[in-house]
C-alpha cells in the first residue's frame, strides 16, 4: 500500500509539473512578477488536498479547511484528465496538425467533462433488488443499504439532509450502512451538528452500521461515542437478531487486524434463519459464499469514482460494484452514496440499494 501511495504521489507531482510548464508557456513575454504569482497560485492549488489532510485537527478556520479540501480534490481530477489531453494535443501538433491554443482547448474540454461528472455525482442511482430467501422471515421486509457517505468537509450537512430524505422516501423497515459514514475527521461533523440530520432517519427495525477504514482514520472510539447520540448502532464483530428473524452480522473493518474471523461470527448465528453480513471491504467473496451467508453488503471500492480508475478496481476485486447472486449468497457492493475527495462521477455512478427481502419458507 505504501509503494502504491508513493507511486501515486510521484505521478501526481510529475503530471502537475507537465501541466505547469505547458500553462507557463501562455505567459511568455509577461513580467517576471506575474510568472512568480502564477507559480505560487498554481502550486498552492495543486497541493491544497495534501495541506488539508495534514492540517486536520490543527485548528484552521472551517472555511479555509473546506476550501482547501474542495479545491485540492477538484484539481486532482482536473490533472488526471488534463495531462492526457495535453499529451494528445502535443502529439497532434508534432504530427503537423495546425493546433493553436492547445492548453486552453484542453482545459475547456476537461472543464466540460468535470461539469458532467459533478451533475452525475449529484444524481445517485436507486437500485431496487428483489431477494428471495429459502429461510423463514415473519414477513417481507424492505432494507435501504448505503455506504461511503463520507461526512465531513466534502459531504456536508446540506448533502446529508438530501440523502436522509432519499432514504426515508423508500419507507424502509430497516436501514444498514456499510461503513465510511465519516470521512477523515469528526471535527466538521460535530461542528455542523450533523447528528441532527442522522437522527431524522426513520426505520422501525433500526439503523445498523459496520465500521469502515475511514472510521479508523477519524478515530474509531470517538466515532463510537458520536454515534451513540444518533439512531445508528455500530456493530463491531457483533450480531443482532431482529424480531422478523433476520440476523445482522456487523464485521469490524479490516483495518483492525485482530477482528474476528467471519466463520466464527457466522458460527454464532442460527443457520436456520437468514444471515445478513455488513463488511465494509469486499474481499474473499467466494469464502463468504461458502459460509452460508444469505446477504452480504459492502462498499469501499467507490468503483474507482472516475474512469480509468474504475478499471483498476475491476481488477482488484472479485466484485467491484453492484449486485450478483453467487451460488448461495446475494452480494451487493455499493459504489457509495457519496464519495471521497473530488465531487465527480465519470464512468461510474453513486448508488443506494433497496433490498426487498422475501421468504419462500414461512
Amino acid at each position: 500500500m505504501r509503494v502504491l501511495f508513493l507511486i501515486f504521489i510521484a505521478a501526481y507531482i510529475g503530471g502537475n509539473v507537465y501541466v505547469f510548464l505547458r500553462a507557463l508557456s501562455l505567459l511568455a513575454g509577461c513580467a517576471t512578477w506575474l510568472k512568480v504569482l502564477f507559480a505560487l497560485i498554481f502550486w498552492l492549488v495543486a497541493l491544497a488536498m495534501v495541506i488539508a489532510l495534514f492540517a486536520r485537527g490543527v485548528g484552521l478556520p472551517d472555511w479555509l479547511m473546506r476550501s482547501l479540501y474542495i479545491v485540492g480534490s477538484v484539481w486532482m481530477v482536473f490533472t488526471l484528465y488534463m495531462v492526457p489531453a495535453l499529451l494528445l494535443l502535443d502529439v497532434a501538433r508534432l504530427a503537423g496538425l495546425p493546433i493553436r491554443n492547445g492548453v486552453l482547448l484542453a482545459a475547456t474540454a476537461v472543464v466540460c467533462l468535470l461539469v458532467y461528472g459533478y451533475w452525475n455525482y449529484r444524481h445517485p442511482r436507486v437500485e431496487h433488488i428483489e431477494i428471495e430467501l429459502d429461510k423463514p422471515l415473519e414477513r417481507d421486509i424492505t432494507i435501504v443499504a448505503v455506504s461511503d457517505v463520507h461526512l465531513g468537509d466534502g459531504t456536508g450537512k446540506r448533502a446529508l439532509r438530501r440523502y436522509v430524505d432519499m432514504i426515508n422516501a423508500e419507507n424502509p423497515d430497516l436501514i444498514v450502512v456499510g461503513g465510511d459514514l465519516i470521512d477523515n475527521s469528526l471535527v466538521p461533523v460535530i461542528r455542523h451538528q450533523m447528528a441532527e440530520e442522522l437522527s431524522m432517519l426513520k426505520a422501525p427495525m433500526g439503523v445498523y452500521m459496520a465500521a469502515g477504514n475511514h472510521e479508523y482514520i477519524s478515530g474509531i472510539e470517538v466515532v463510537e461515542r458520536f454515534l451513540e447520540r444518533t439512531p445508528v448502532k455500530l456493530l463491531r464483530d457483533s450480531i443482532v437478531t431482529l424480531p422478523c428473524g433476520l440476523q445482522i452480522v456487523g464485521r469490524d473493518d479490516a483495518t483492525n487486524h485482530r477482528r474476528a474471523l467471519l466463520k466464527d461470527l457466522v458460527a454464532r448465528c442460527d443457520a436456520a434463519k437468514p444471515i445478513m453480513v455488513l463488511d465494509h471491504q469486499p474481499y474473499k467473496l467466494a469464502a463468504v459464499d461458502s459460509l452460508g451467508v444469505d446477504v452480504l453488503f459492502s462498499g469501499h471500492t467507490h468503483h474507482g469514482q472516475v474512469w480509468p480508475v474504475s478499471m483498476l478496481t475491476d481488477k482488484m476485486f472479485e466484485q467491484s460494484h453492484g449486485y450478483r447472486k453467487w451460488s448461495h449468497s446475494h452480494i451487493y457492493v455499493s459504489s457509495g452514496l457519496s464519495l471521497w475527495g473530488p465531487p465527480f462521477r465519470i464512468g461510474t455512478h453513486s448508488d443506494m440499494a433497496v433490498f426487498h427481502l422475501k421468504s419462500t419458507s414461512r
